[in-house]
C-alpha cells in the first residue's frame, strides 16, 4: 500500500506539472513555433538530465534488446505526441484541449490490454468514466469552438500517442533508472527534430528570445515540465499497472482550471468542485484496486 502511494504521488505530480504548463505554452509559443519550442525544452532538459544523471552515479548502459523501445519511446511520445500537442495548444482553445486530452487514459487502458495483456477489471472501467465525466465537468463542453479542427486533431494525435508511450514504458526492466531511460528518450526525440528544426532558426526573432518571460518559460518548460514532469510519470507508471496509471492524467485539467482561477482571476462554478470530487473518486478506485 505503501509503494502504491508513493507512485500515485508521481504520478499527481507529473500530471499537477503538465496542468500549469498550458499558460507558460501558449505565452512562450507566441514567440518560438512549436517545433522548435519542443526542440529548445528538450535541449534544455537533456543538460539537467545528464548533470542530474552525473551527480547520482547512474549507469548507462541499456541492453541491445530494449534499445528498440527506447527509440520508440523517444519518437512516439517525446517527439510525435508532443509537437502534436503544443500544434494543438497553439490551434485550439484550452476547453478542447482538456477535453481531448482526458481520452489519454481510455487509451491507455486499451493499449496496456492490447500490449500488456492486463486484465480489464470493473474498477478501472468506473474510475476512468468517473474520471472523463469529471473533466467534462470541469471544462464544459458548450463552449468548445469546434472550428478549430486542425487543433482538435493535433490534441487527439497527442492523446493517443502519449498513451502508447506510457504503455510501452512498462516493456522496460523496473530497475532501469528513470533518470537514463528519461535522457536517452529525450535523446533520441531531440535527433529526430533537428534536421526539421535547423533550417528554420534562422527565420526566428533572437531579440524575443532575450525577454525574461520567454527564456523563463523556457526553462520552466525544459527542466520542471520535461526534466521533472517525464522523471516522475516515468517512475509512478515503473510499478503502477500502465490501465491503473492513466487515471492520474486526469489531475492536469484540474490543476490549469485550478491555477487559472487562482493566478488569472478565471472564475470557476460549482461544477468544477463536483468534476474534482468525481475525478478524486475515481483515483480512489485505483488505489484501493492496488491494496
Amino acid at each position: 500500500m505503501k509503494n502504491t502511494l508513493l507512485d500515485s504521488l508521481y504520478l499527481i505530480l507529473a500530471s499537477s506539472i503538465w496542468g500549469g504548463m498550458y499558460v507558460v505554452v501558449k505565452v512562450v509559443v507566441s514567440v518560438i513555433p512549436p517545433l522548435e519550442l519542443v526542440w529548445m525544452r528538450y535541449l534544455v532538459a537533456i543538460v539537467a538530465l545528464l548533470i542530474l544523471g552525473f551527480i547520482t552515479g547512474q549507469k548507462w548502459r541499456i541492453e541491445k534488446r530494449y534499445f528498440l523501445i527506447i527509440i520508440a519511446i523517444g519518437i512516439i511520445g517525446n517527439a510525435i505526441s508532443i509537437v502534436a500537442q503544443e500544434t494543438g495548444t497553439m490551434l485550439s482553445t484550452a476547453q478542447m484541449g482538456a477535453i481531448i486530452t482526458s481520452s489519454t487514459p481510455a487509451f491507455m487502458v486499451v493499449f496496456a490490454r492490447l500490449i500488456l495483456k492486463e486484465r480489464l477489471t470493473l474498477k478501472k472501467g468506473i474510475s476512468v468514466f468517473l474520471a472523463t465525466i469529471g473533466v467534462l465537468l470541469i471544462v464544459g463542453i458548450g463552449d468548445v469552438n469546434m472550428s478549430s479542427t486542425i487543433g482538435g486533431i493535433a490534441l487527439f494525435i497527442a492523446a493517443l500517442t502519449w498513451a502508447l508511450m506510457s504503455v510501452l514504458i512498462k516493456r522496460l526492466p523496473s530497475n532501469y533508472s528513470q533518470i537514463v531511460v528519461t535522457t536517452y528518450s529525450i535523446l533520441v526525440a531531440l535527433i529526430v527534430l533537428t534536421p526539421f528544426v535547423l533550417p528554420r532558426l534562422h527565420e526566428m526573432n533572437i531579440s524575443q528570445l532575450t525577454h525574461p518571460t520567454i527564456w523563463g518559460g523556457l526553462l520552466y518548460l525544459g527542466i520542471v515540465s520535461t526534466a521533472c514532469g517525464f522523471l516522475l510519470w516515468n517512475r509512478g507508471l515503473q510499478m503502477l499497472n500502465a490501465s491503473s496509471g492513466g487515471i492520474f492524467f486526469f489531475f492536469q485539467p484540474v490543476v490549469g482550471t485550478l491555477l487559472g482561477w487562482l493566478i488569472l482571476g478565471e472564475t470557476i462554478g460549482v461544477t468544477f468542485w463536483i468534476g474534482s470530487i468525481l475525478i478524486l473518486t475515481g483515483v480512489l478506485f485505483v488505489i484501493i484496486e492496488k491494496k
